[in-house]
């Protein structure tokens, strides 16, 4: 660039693309194609405080016409420790549902709340919640319900250490993708992201759009956040919008943001930067659909070599 005295690295042109195409995406919403909007924020125990901010993002969204607002795993808040945790969970009944459905009503704005604390089957014996991933039609009505099924469980070096399956259930099935004014739309949580059979699964039962929902740690988010989601768009080539929080939460827990959209092709489109914020994109199917059909990979599959990826019925 003339007159910088530098030449901006790689890194630095993506950046800038990116903030160029925001800006863009930003004054020149084309109103034949779903926008959705994504959000980032920094949830903590203060539930009030949280569903403050998350209120603010949505109604932003739905004064710049969103069709569906995606919330972050642990929208609801984050916990300093497990009894925290445990002690502040609801039921799909209880007031944090109840208020979320309000405003999706009042807003007529579909929502996706990324990762909810609900009170397990059993939790007057064993205390035991499931990390859930819950939609919400304009009415407010819930539509969807995906319990994480892959709980994170690690000792990383950097000495964070997590251990989800000592308080939370596993869920035990898949669920379908949702239709919405988006398109349709697959679920999964944070961890999820890691497992290519779960995406492969719910573009088998026709998702267009895979949603991760996330809190990544800041180790994990550096080295594998952006790729695994750009890996997950080009090979399913579908649309991947991934929300995330960001920030200090605690002493004891920091997330590393990033919330993002990815398009069919692996281009990042739509990407929030530090802080609390809403990035927006622009969901156009019909483009979705020239790409598989211009790279038909579902149909190149060698399935009598291994397999079907397939998402069974729970029984």
């Amino acid at each position: 660039m003339a007159g910088s005295g530098r030449l901006l690295s790689r890194a630095g042109w993506v950046l800038l693309i990116g903030r160029l195409w925001t800006r863009r995406m930003s004054t020149t919403m084309d109103p034949t194609k779903p926008l959705v909007a994504v959000c980032q924020m920094t949830s903590t125990s203060d539930k009030e405080k949280n569903f403050s901010v998350c209120s603010g993002l949505i109604q932003e969204a739905t004064s710049r016409n969103a069709s569906m607002v995606f919330l972050p795993e642990a929208f609801d808040y984050i916990g300093g420790n497990t009894e925290e945790t445990l002690h502040l969970a609801e039921t799909l009944e209880g007031d944090i549902i109840q208020r979320y459905s309000s405003l999706a009503r009042s807003c007529n704005i579909w929502l996706s709340l990324g990762g909810f604390h609900e009170k397990g089957p059993k939790w007057e014996t064993d205390r035991r919640i499931f990390n859930s991933h819950v939609v919400l039609d304009s009415t407010g009505h819930i539509v969807s319900i995906y319990r994480k099924t892959h709980l994170f469980d690690v000792d990383l070096q950097s000495g964070v250490s997590l251990k989800e399956s000592e308080f939370t259930i596993p869920g035990s099935r898949l669920v379908p993708p949702v239709n919405t004014p988006a398109g349709k739309v697959g679920l999964g949580v944070c961890y999820d992201l890691r497992f290519p059979e779960l995406a492969t699964a719910l573009t088998q039962e026709g998702a267009e759009l895979l949603t991760y929902p996330s809190a990544f740690t800041v180790t994990t988010g550096l080295a594998h956040w952006e790729v695994l989601l750009r890996a997950r768009a080009i090979e399913n080539q579908c649309y991947v919008v991934a929300a995330a929080q960001t920030g200090s939460h605690n002493p004891r827990r920091t997330s590393y943001g990033h919330a993002m959209v990815v398009d069919p092709w692996g281009l990042v489109i739509a990407q929030c930067q530090d802080g609390t914020g809403l990035c927006y994109a622009e969901i156009n199917l019909p483009y979705l659909g020239s790409v598989r059909r211009d790279m038909p990979v579902q149909r190149h599959r060698r399935t009598d070599l291994y397999g079907q990826v397939t998402m069974k019925s729970s029984g």
